[in-house]
């Protein structure tokens, strides 16, 4: 698993789609947005208005609320359900990927504001309006200065949004990453083995482990000083996250010099085949060790447990079975794998 880029605020000017089926209203507004340094893309109805929306994915709609082949108020109701959909998808796919993308709650911040803009100026109208799912309204004729303050106070509060949305995402990081070697950090392991367990315990099938532990580490600290043994770390931290089979996996910094490997759906042959490809890949990196007791590089010790999650038994059954089959590989030897089905 790579590490997370979080979230940035995108700093192009914002991004207006404009729907109405009256060319000349699209033309003054337009001119009118550019010259509050808006950028502008146009639409004759509410069709092509959503159409444009799934393309360009704006800032902000103003939206006709009488126009043909589809009026504003269905068209609205249908930018509000593309909102809904996103939220929908977000909560299925929640948690089921290292990716950590698509937070639940930037889908909640995702509704782009829609203001109305109505030549009809009576209540059940207005009313009509809010139901439909837009935040603001005008009405026509258009007083200018009023539709100016109007826009920025939701570009304003769209911009407050997508910076606590940044905010969220940098929070995430840094709570679910290690900061050294990018990969997943005991919070997370914990987090995404208990998820793995519950769903693999639902359709009983395998999940495997490996612990894995760099060989003799407080002696190459020793020999080479703590900033080379930060970028040894580093480098088997890579070497595990290419190793990793698919893109359940999940590689994580355990603690200190230990790294684990979660493997849903993988059985007991898969999870052997993993370790020897990662017993090969360390050695193929050739990290001059001359404090180890087994080798002259860098070498790995590894417990290897594959477990069908039941509801009777815990995780830390399988944290268990893999810390003692890492333990028989250290007494063993060191630099192998030994495992515990």
């Amino acid at each position: 698993m790579s590490g997370i880029t979080p979230f940035s605020v995108s700093k192009q000017p914002p991004l207006i789609l404009v729907a109405d089926d009256d060319k000349t209203i699209r033309v003054l507004l337009r001119k009118a947005m550019e010259q509050e340094g808006y950028r502008v893309v146009e639409a004759n109805d509410g069709k092509q208005c959503l159409d444009a929306y799934e393309i360009i994915k704006p800032d902000i709609v103003l939206l006709d609320a009488v126009m043909p082949v589809m009026d504003g108020f269905t068209c609205c109701k249908h930018l509000l359900q593309i909102a809904r959909n996103n939220l929908i998808s977000a909560l299925a796919t929640f948690d089921t990927n290292s990716g950590l993308n698509n937070t639940v709650i930037s889908k909640i911040w995702e509704r782009t504001p829609i203001l109305m803009i109505t030549c009809l100026d009576d209540e059940e109208s207005v009313d009509r309006a809010f139901e439909a799912g837009a935040t603001d309204y005008v009405t026509k004729p258009i007083h200018w200065p009023v539709l100016r303050q109007r826009l920025r106070r939701l570009l304003q509060q769209a911009q407050v949004y997508k910076q606590l949305e940044a905010a969220n995402e940098a929070l995430h990081h840094l709570a679910n990453v290690d900061g050294l070697t990018e990969l997943a950090n005991r919070r997370r392991f914990d987090d995404y083995l208990n998820t793995q367990w519950i769903n693999l315990a639902q359709e009983e099938s395998p999940l495997s482990m490996i612990l894995c532990d760099i060989d003799y580490f407080k002696f190459y600290n020793d020999k080479y000083g703590h900033p080379a043994g930060d970028v040894c770390l580093q480098k088997v931290g890579a070497l595990l996250s290419l190793k990793a089979q698919k893109h359940q996996d999940l590689v994580a910094r355990y603690g200190g010099e230990e790294f684990a490997v979660i493997m849903p759906y993988t059985p007991a042959s898969g999870a052997l085949h993993v370790a020897a490809a990662i017993q090969e890949g360390i050695k193929d990196l050739q990290i001059v060790h001359d404090g180890s007791a087994v080798s002259q590089h860098v070498t790995l010790s590894m417990g290897v447990a594959t477990v069908v999650p039941t509801w009777e038994s815990s995780p830390s059954d399988l944290i268990v079975r893999a810390d003692k089959a890492l333990y028989q590989a250290k007494t063993g030897g060191r630099d192998r794998f030994v495992s515990s089905f």
